[in-house]
């Protein structure tokens, strides 16, 4: 049975991103309630040598949107990281949904061998599309996922795992 690439891609990324909006919408009203400053969670991290909430959902959203544009064979577009508040987090993720939202099945669908250029650290490697999806953009995507809700909970978030699945 053949993978549908865009069914493996484009509708999983966008659920995911829901997922966290929804968690990110909950962790700024949980600041609020609580009385203390959102710009404290934003800046959460699980350990001293990981990236803090506002890294781990831009990388999410940076593997997303690219994987998505690439295995459609466009280069993805190049987005500030700038984002310093929930309201701006939030819009990121959205403007992602909307980004992934336009892509067709048909112009993700026959990439299993796109030949994909990836440059990491000034290496060029070239990657084929099915094994680029599976290996690298998906497990990187939920890593930073999973990450990001991580923190919001470990930090007295009330989130749990219908949240962060989203729609389902």
């Amino acid at each position: 049975m053949t993978l549908c690439m865009y069914q493996a891609s484009a509708p999983v990324f966008i659920q995911g991103l829901e997922g966290l909006t929804t968690v990110m919408r909950k962790a700024e009203a949980h600041a609020v309630s609580q009385g203390f400053d959102p710009a404290a969670l934003l800046q959460a991290r699980l350990y001293p040598d990981m990236f803090p909430l506002t890294r781990q959902v831009q990388i999410c959203t940076e593997f997303a949107k690219g994987a998505v544009a690439r295995l459609a064979g466009e280069e993805p577009p190049a987005w500030p990281e700038d984002e310093a508040t929930f309201p701006e987090l939030i819009g990121r993720v959205e403007k992602t949904v909307t980004f992934i939202g336009q892509f067709a099945a048909e112009q993700i669908d026959g990439s299993e061998d796109r030949e994909i250029t990836l440059i990491r650290r000034g290496e060029s490697t070239v990657v084929k599309g099915q094994p680029y999806l599976l290996e690298q953009a998906m497990p990187n995507f939920y890593f930073h996922l999973t990450t990001a809700y991580a923190i919001l909970r470990h930090n007295g978030v009330e989130v749990g795992k219908k949240d962060y699945l989203g729609k389902t």
